[in-house]
Order: C-alpha cells, then structure tokens, then sequence
C-alpha cells in the first residue's frame, strides 16, 4: 500500500492578481502578447515549485488559463465556431470569451453549482476536431516546462464526456444532433494527445469527469465506457485518473472500474456516500484512489480526525491512496497569511488554497507515521472547528414567530396597483442596477477606506457620481432608473460588511470568470441588519427625478451562493435569517417613498443539487426565503428579480414561484431561448430578458436589439415584456454604455410604435 498526496487544481490568478492586471492590460493595448505570457509564466512557475516545496507527492500542470479551462479545451480540439476564424492566435482565443466587432462571443454559464463561469462550446455535425499545433499544444508544453523545473506534474485536461455534456448545439444544427453525437471523433484527439504525452514521459494524466456528479442516463454511462475503454487500449500512453467531484458518482462508479483507468478520484465532503459505493462494488483492489477529504469549495479548517478516518477505511478497500482535494482549489482564496485584519478566532478556524496543501500534506504523513505523529496538528484542528460561530437568539425568536412570513396578494390586483402608481408604457425600459465604476469611484472609495479622504468628501463624492448616473439615465429615456451603486465593492460583500455574522477579508479574491475576481465574504454566525443599508443612498437618487428608481438588493440564496458559508447548521436556517434581513430593508425602502425594489437571485439555478432527487428540497427553502424576504411590501409596490448566467430549465417553475413581479433574465447569449421556456411553463409575470451581452465590449446596432425584442414578443405580451442589458454595467465603460443604452432604448421605442394601440376605456 502506497500513501501519496495531492491537489486537483490550484488557483491562477496570483498572489496580487497578477494575471488580472497582465490580461487586462493586454485588451487595453498597453503590453503585448510577450509580456502577458511572461506573466503567465511566472505564475504557473511559482504554483508548481511551491507545491512541490510544501511536500506535495504530485502536483498537477495544465490547470493555468489565461480565461478558462472549457475555453482552452475548445482551442486545444479546434472547437471554433466559424465566426471567430478569421482571427488568430490571442485574438481568436480573446473573442470566443468576449466577442468582436460584430462577432458575438460563446455563451458563458455555471462551473456546476459553483460561482465559477465557463465558455459553453459551439458544435454541430460539421465539427472537425483535430490537435492544433500537436507538437506545442498547451498540456504538452505546460508538461516539458514544469520538468525543466525539474518538478514532474500530470497534465490535467476537461475530460471527453464532460467536455461533450456541457456542450451546446451550434446555431444552425439539425434538429437531434446532439454534442454528444461527437464522442468517438474526440476521444481519437484525446488519444493522440496521450500518446504525445507519453513520448514526452508523461506518466500520469488527470481527466476531469465532473458530470459524473449529476445523473447521468444510461446512454450517457455507455458513453462514458467506451470513451475510456478506448483511452485505456492505447498501446502507449501515461496511467490515467479519473477525476470526479462535486458530490457522488453513483452509477458511473462501476462503469469506470471496468475500465483500464489506474486511478479514480472521488469527492467525500460532498460525496460522503462514495464510501458506501466503494464497498457495494468490492472495492477497488487494483485501482489508485484519489481520497477528495480536504474541502476544495470552503474556507473551514479540515475537520482531521475525520479526514483520517475517511482514508483509514479506504485502506483496505483501494490498491492504493493518494490524500487529496474534493476538488480543484480555484474556487478558495490563495492564502490566509495574506488576511491579517481578521478577527482571531475566527481566523484560527479558517483555511484558504495554501493552508489545505498543507492539511493534505498532514494527513498523508499521519497515514504514513501513525496517528501520535500529527497528534498535536489534529488537537488544534479540532479545537478550532469546535468554536462556535456567534448566536443572536433575537434573530431565531423573530423567524420562529415569523413562519413563513405570509404571501403577497394575488398577481392581478398587484399589477393594477402598480399599474396605477408607476404609470409606465409597454416595453418598459431600464437596466439592472449598477453602472460603470470608473477609476474616480474607486478611487474615491479606496481613498476613504484608507483614510486618505474623510467621510462628508467621500460621500460628497458618490452623490456627484449619483447625479451623473441618474442624468444621463434621463437623456437616455430611461423608464425606471436606477442610482448606479458606485458605494458598492462588490453585490454580495456590499451588504456583508453591514451585517452582523459575516466577516470581509482584505485579499480573499477568488477568480469568476476571467479577470473578473471577487472576495467571497465569510458568513460566520447568526445574521442582524444593525441599520438599514441602502435606504439613504436610494432615496437620494430618488430626489434628483421624478421617474422611479428602482432599490437594489441581492437575494438571500445569492448572499449564500457568493459567500462562504458556515457548516454548522443547514443552508436553509441560514438563508432564512438573511431573509430577515432583506425583509427589513425592503420595508423600509417602502415607507421612504421607494416604489420598486429589485432582489437579485442571480445564484438561484447554481445552488440546485445536481441530483435530481435533492432538488425539491432546496428549491423548496430557496423559494421560501425569497419570498420571506419580500412578502411584507403592499400591492402597490413592484418587487423585481434578476438571473444571469445559468441553465435554467430545471429552475423554470421556481422562478415562477418566486412570485417576483418582474424578473429581468440573461438571454442575449442564449438568443432568447428562455424566453420561449417560461412561456411554455406558463409564467405570467412580468419579463425583462436581456437584449445584449454586458460581458463583451461590442455595440450592438439598434437593429439587432430590436429583432431580439420582436422574437421576445412572440412568447411574452407587450405589457409584461420589459427591456434591459442582460446584467449590470459596473465591469463597462461609459462611452460603450452610453452608446448600447441609447441604441436598446431606440429599439424599445421602435417595436413600441408598432405596438396596436391599448383599447380606449368605455364612457357611459
């Protein structure tokens, strides 16, 4: 029995977010692609020797992208649409992510239940796959560049049957094809890549299987079989692992052992019933486990002792076992050494990327040495997992005499209420909340945390920038306004540093979708709102218009999904006490004149299990809190919610039973398709899908908006559609702004006068 250690992943981005910095400089034309790939290059050199200096057994290579793993995996197969192939090299790869002029780029949506975003592939039946460039394709050279560090990695890759299931049908694909249809044509590039890899002494490759995490058909499963039946034959090849996370692998387990793959790795924080599976089939007595008991997906010291208990049952059950990560450490911060304002007990309970390669190291040795070698570590770790988070009983008293926190009244006497006090045209015009933040509003706010500036000049600052949002919402025609948030860091860790029970690190930063970093707030205790939050800066935007502005709010299930979470009690007692929270901020957004409030819930279709029988619970308590949350508010005032990037299809009903009276939704990617899925789900309120893609920096012409509204009012009547941006604008420009704002509301206007007049009310 061999005892190794290992990662899945590892994060990217830079202690300082230096590879942010590099690519963003790279668009703006200031460097070039030389210096952008030195940074690249530093960073992908200083993860690998610093694993392999932590003690780590084996350390992964091909995990670094300049944007995203799917991404490259496309590049890597030639999975590029036809639009993008006039371009090359970084301009190609750069244009799939974020478009070009004139050339919309790939869909974007959810890593699975996390908040990390990937570039959906485009493939029809005229998909060619090859290698591209075989002798420099990036595993291969990202493979010889470690080893001439001297650190020998495996080559970590998306793995053919995941790659194909998270595919979309290209626009323009025959009805039936189905990504998957390509399975044998791309495992035959994959096969060529190993054996590539072999003759470069590769001897191990990690290939990803995520999806194995959700239910999978059998079809899927036969897919999934000959995939690595083939991989598994090659005469020359490295050994193959398996990898799999995010939850259990159920059926797909002894579909891999029958495989030649010398490795799988399964995921037992959030998979604890892989342990059980692995004992149904015998065992794996001539297969290398990969153990995932250190958690990859939250910030909590490992809970040791039960780590070790986990692997000493394995022992007896695998040929061998690697300790490692239920996944890769990209969706935790770097390390916690960079966080030394937080409070110290708390930090005493925490553990970032940097911090869980150690733990991994830890078990691996206690494995290896016995249990009294790291009897002190496993003290410590106990210890600090057994502080309790704070407890505010007034909280729980509220929410136990609360219940469910009541319901709205029915939707027709709201609309008529709303129809009444907000008075606004069909195809009403807004957007989702924030505006540009420029280098002045960072600035500013940066200015004011360090002390640079005082309070009356910073806030003199964001009332300025307040005006000039709610002004030029005005020229533009907007219908309800909003006042732009420049106040705000961050959606989610906005209203955390208001809250009791959370806590905001310093250099937490965690990668979302390619430059786009965020810092995860720490969601520790029993949550209060002190005071309220948005109220002042809403109704002072309120006061320079007499048009609506609309308060902006994010939802109790975003507030978790963007967040990490405490363990210690289920998500669903913890969501309500957010809800709470948000109750109380609605309200008195109401009685200080505010007429229309938005809670987003952007995360709602990302915290859905991935099996399909854990569904109805969650969406049980997720719809509940939003509800809670704004369920207090009289007829006459309009609640909105938003949602972007996500599959939507099995949140379809839920959305409806948020009982949201608008929900603006992602659609301009996804070319409406939502759109006409609510619809047919009989959705009755009112919609606003997004005209055009925020995350590209393209104008859209007026003409290609409003074809996007006329294919909306196919499914959606006029006084239910709603027309805005498919997110907000904070990462934009205002030059590109100004313009998509002027050209959609342009749009509006356009299909609006078309619109058949409103009948003319009887006389008597």
């Amino acid at each position: 029995m061999t005892i190794d250690t290992t990662v899945l992943g590892y994060p990217r981005i830079g202690p300082d977010r230096e590879l942010k910095r590099a690519t963003e400089a790279y668009w703006a034309g200031r460097t070039g692609a030389e210096e952008l790939e030195g940074t690249a290059r530093a960073l992908r050199r200083s993860v690998w020797t610093g694993l392999r200096d932590a003690g780590l057994g084996t350390i992964p290579s091909n995990t670094f992208s300049l944007y995203d793993q799917m991404l490259d995996m496309s590049v890597l197969v030639d999975a590029v649409p036809e639009r993008f192939r006039h371009l090359d090299g970084l301009d190609a790869y750069f244009a799939m992510a974020r478009g070009a002029e004139g050339v919309p780029a790939l869909e974007m949506t959810k890593w699975f239940d996390t908040n990390y975003h990937y570039l959906v592939p485009e493939l029809g039946p005229d998909t060619r796959f090859r290698l591209v460039r075989p002798e420099r394709a990036k595993p291969l050279a990202e493979y010889r560049e470690a080893r001439g560090l001297g650190v020998e990695t495996r080559p970590v890759l998306v793995g053919p049957l995941t790659y194909l299931l998270l595919a979309k049908a290209a626009p323009g694909a025959p009805d039936g094809f189905r990504p998957l249809d390509l399975l044998d044509p791309l495992v035959e590039v994959y096969a060529e890549l190993l054996e590539r890899l072999a003759g470069a002494g590769c001897a191990w490759v990690q290939l990803d299987e995520p999806a194995l995490a959700a239910d999978r058909t059998g079809e899927e499963l036969d897919a999934l079989r000959r995939a690595y039946e083939r991989l598994g034959a090659l005469p020359s090849r490295p050994r193959l692992l398996a990898a799999t996370y995010f939850g259990e692998i159920g059926d797909a387990l002894p579909v891999l052992a029958g495989t030649r793959v010398e490795a799988i790795g399964l995921d037992f924080v959030a998979g604890p019933g892989n342990l059980r599976a692995i004992a149904s089939i015998g065992g794996l007595p001539r297969r290398t486990l990969v153990a995932g008991v250190v958690d990859g997906r939250n910030v909590w010291r490992a809970d040791l002792g039960r780590a070790l208990s986990t692997c000493a049952s394995l022992l007896g059950l695998a040929g061998d076992v690697v300790v490692g990560t239920s996944c890769s450490l990209l969706h935790v911060p770097l390390d916690l050494a960079a966080e030394t304002g937080l409070d110290g007990a708390l930090r005493a309970r925490l553990a970032f990327a940097r911090q869980k390669v150690d733990e991994v190291v830890l078990v691996g040795r206690a494995l290896r040495e016995g249990h009294e070698a790291v009897a002190a570590e496993i003290a410590e770790s106990r210890a600090a997992r057994d502080a309790e988070g704070a407890a505010d009983y007034r909280v729980r008293a509220r929410l136990d005499a609360l219940g469910e926190g009541g319901g709205r009244p029915d939707r027709a006497v709201r609309f008529a209420a709303q129809a009444r006090t907000l008075g606004l045209p069909p195809l009403a015009t807004t957007t989702i909340g924030s505006f540009p933040q420029t280098a002045e509003v960072r600035a500013a706010r940066a200015d004011h945390r360090a002390g640079r500036i005082t309070t009356e000049a910073y806030e003199a600052a964001m009332r300025a920038e307040i005006d000039r949002v709610v002004a030029l919402q005005e020229d533009l025609g907007l219908d309800v306004l909003v006042h732009g948030e420049p106040e705000r860091n961050d959606m989610v860790q906005y209203f955390a540093e208001q809250l009791d029970g959370y806590a905001a690190t310093a250099n937490g930063w965690v990668q979302s979708y390619g430059t786009r970093c965020v810092r995860p707030p720490i969601l520790h205790g029993d949550v209060a709102r002190p005071e309220p939050m948005t109220v002042r800066w809403t109704t002072y935007a309120q006061s320079r218009t007499r048009r609506p502005v609309k308060g902006m709010l994010t939802g109790p299930v975003t507030m978790l999904a963007w967040s990490f979470v405490r363990d210690d009690q289920p998500l669903a007692d913890t969501a309500r006490q957010v809800a709470l929270a948000l109750r109380d901020e609605i309200r008195d957004l109401e009685a200080a004149g505010i007429g229309v409030v938005q809670v987003d819930e952007p995360a709602l279709r990302e915290l859905l299990p991935l099996r399909r029988a854990d569904r109805p619970a969650y969406l049980a308590w997720a719809v509940g809190a939003f509800r809670l949350a704004t369920s207090g508010v009289a007829p006459g005032t309009q609640i909105h919610t938003h949602m972007c990037y996500s599959e939507f299809g099995e949140v379809i009903g839920a959305i409806g039973d948020l009982d949201a009276d608008v929900a603006s939704v992602e659609a301009a990617r996804s070319h409406m398709e939502l759109v006409t899925d609510l619809s047919a789900a009989g959705y009755a309120a009112g919609i606003g899908p997004g005209v055009y893609d925020i995350h590209s920096p393209r104008v859209p012409d007026v003409e290609e908006m409003e074809e996007s509204l006329r294919r909306a009012l196919g499914a959606i009547a006029p006084g239910r559609l709603w027309v805005n941006p498919d997110c907000g604008l904070k990462t934009r420009g205002y030059a590109e702004t100004e313009a998509s704002l002027r050209n959609m509301v342009a749009a509006a206007h356009r299909v609006r006068a078309t619109l058949p007049a409103p009948p003319t009310p009887r006389t008597r």
